[in-house]
């Protein structure tokens, strides 16, 4: 039986013009090969498995290979089959990780000195350089800068920041590119072709898309499925054995959103409860999938979507249901959901809100489809009336409560029946305004005081119930502990562009009344609008306690702005 070899060493490219999605890179290297204008360090740096240490030991085995072809490695010369196989003296790979120190410098400067015994060059390829110490890296600074002529060096990192401007002003800089989704899928279609395995095109999507540029990535995942699911690999399958939400879950959501369905969304929750799936990885699914008919109803092409053939055309039918305002609103407000399953320990509970919330949102009007059919109306002389003035916002606090609010001259209020006694009824008193200490008991909740006039317009209630999760949300992501407080609040309605909410706890209260400043510029932000957040106790709470009406109390609260501890 012979020895399982997995796919990225079994299919590692023998070439250069092999090396996916580093055109730039190795077109270079066999430039300089082939005009003898080699460096004598070269850095390459991107993402992991995208060919960084393939590429280097191609340009190890092509600058000691005994015969090759157009600035390529022949592969079967003793110097090309020697390093493959990882027994030639002359090129040494290095563990940066493992070899970090100023010792094993040390010991590599004592090392280059000798010349190479059967390879022209002597190569030292340092994987992931950036681990290697200051002191380490001072040490090679003298021979990476003159080193002998039989020397070459090549470096390779995930992290260039973490190398210092000393160790790159002394190198020649390769900087490499995350390979494409069309690439990786073309990469896993000709090893499928190869190894006589049945691969639907939508798996291999997928597993490129979970590759996220990383070839090496991508190919581990597909051994794996290879594993799971035998010669034939069908989406539903790979799906079930991987447990993965596949994108006709994502087009299950939409369609709901279109419909309007509350009921199927919670039943589709509970599936993916119920299945073990991971939440967070449904929402960011849910979130490239909104993007998707984003980018296909604003440019109305697909080539900008990771995807099949077959899935494009699905999201170009897909996405002329929808307005992009609908499209947009949807990404905050499953980003935002996104974000607060970091902070919560029920996500379900807070996923199922959000969710319904979702499909249950109201449709964006397009304001310019009607200002377009208003004016064909009146083209075709139908009479449009005009739109009535909306009142001016009065100040609240200047109107008294319903239930003592005086009459008006000009309409007098009819006398409340009276009890039949056989006496003459003796007109009722006129009404009075409330004194302050009878208005404070009538009172069930404090008016909240209008926003100042200024440029732009107020929050409305409608829009701010709609997005009340995603102002947590950013709340939660700007001000974690103001966030963290607002948990369990109750959203009760905006007036005059005070949002109104419900504290359980004084906590909460006194929160909000600490940070308005914070919580009037993320609702601008949020919002594109001027509001403000103004907390009230929970029925049951109680009245304030009675030394907070003392007149010193009162005093030391408003000069000096003392809170109640």
């Amino acid at each position: 039986m012979s020895e399982y070899i997995v796919t990225a060493r079994k299919w590692r490219p023998m070439k250069f013009e092999s090396v996916a999605g580093q055109e730039h890179v190795t077109r270079t290297l066999r430039n300089a090969i082939g005009v003898n204008r080699l460096a004598h360090a070269y850095l390459f740096s991107g993402p992991r498995g995208v060919g960084k240490t393939t590429t280097a030991r191609l340009l190890a085995k092509a600058v000691n290979c005994a015969n090759p072809v157009d600035a390529n490695p022949c592969g079967v010369c003793e110097n090309c089959t020697a390093i493959t196989e990882g027994r030639n003296f002359d090129v040494q790979e290095i563990d940066g990780a493992s070899n970090r120190g100023i010792d094993e410098i040390r010991n590599l400067r004592e090392a280059v000195r000798y010349p190479p015994t059967t390879c022209r060059y002597k190569v030292y390829i340092i994987d992931e350089v950036h681990m290697l110490t200051k002191e380490a890296f001072n040490a090679l600074l003298k021979t990476l800068e003159e080193p002998p002529p039989h020397v070459l060096f090549i470096f390779a990192t995930t992290e260039l920041s973490k190398v210092p401007p000393t160790i790159l002003s002394r190198c020649q800089r390769f900087d490499f590119r995350r390979i494409p989704h069309a690439q990786i899928m073309g990469n896993l279609a000709a090893i499928a072709r190869e190894e006589g395995l049945q691969v639907e095109e939508d798996a291999l999507s997928l597993i490129a898309r979970k590759g996220d540029g990383s070839l090496r990535d991508a190919q581990s995942m597909f051994d794996q499925v290879v594993a799971l699911c035998g010669t034939t690999v069908t989406m539903a399958g790979m799906q079930e054995a991987l447990n993965i939400v596949g994108v006709d879950v994502h087009f299950r959501v939409t369609d709901l959103m279109q419909q309007q369905d509350a009921t199927s969304v919670l039943l589709l929750v509970d599936e993916l409860m119920s299945g073990g799936y991971d939440l967070r990885d449904f929402l960011g699914g849910l979130l490239e999938h909104l993007r998707n008919l984003l980018i296909a109803r604003v440019v109305g092409d697909t080539s900008l979507i990771e995807a099949s053939d077959v899935t494009r055309k699905r999201y170009s039918e897909t996405a002329t249901r929808f307005s992009v305002s609908d499209l947009l609103r949807a990404q905050r407000l499953v980003h935002g959901t996104d974000q607060a399953l970091r902070f919560t320990a029920q996500s379900r509970f807070r996923l199922e809100a959000d969710m319904v919330q979702l499909v249950t949102m109201p449709r964006a009007v397009d304001l310019a489809g009607l200002i377009d059919g208003i004016e064909e109306l009146k083209k075709s002389g139908i009479a449009v009336p005009a739109a009535a003035p909306a009142p001016a916002l009065r100040p609240l606090q200047a109107a008294a409560p319903s239930a003592a609010r005086p009459v008006s001259p000009a309409a007098p209020a009819s006398a409340p029946p009276q009890a039949s006694t056989g006496d003459t009824a003796t007109p009722p008193a006129p009404l009075r305004s409330p004194s302050r200490a009878a208005q404070a008991q009538t009172d069930k909740a404090p008016v909240p005081a209008p926003l100042p006039s200024g440029q732009g317009r107020t929050v409305n209630e409608d829009e701010v119930r709609s997005r009340w999760a995603e102002l947590l949300a950013d709340i939660s992501r700007k001000k974690i502990a103001v966030g963290s407080a607002l948990v369990g609040v109750t959203f009760l309605g905006v007036t005059n562009g005070v949002i109104r909410v419900e504290c359980d706890t004084d906590f909460q209260l006194s929160t909000i009344q600490h940070n308005r400043e914070v919580l009037v510029e993320i609702i601008q932000s949020v919002f594109n609008a001027r509001g403000t957040m103004q907390g009230e106790l929970a029925a049951g709470r109680g009245a304030p306690a009675a030394k907070e009406e003392h007149p010193f109390v009162q005093t030391l609260k408003r000069e000096l702005g003392a809170e109640p501890l």
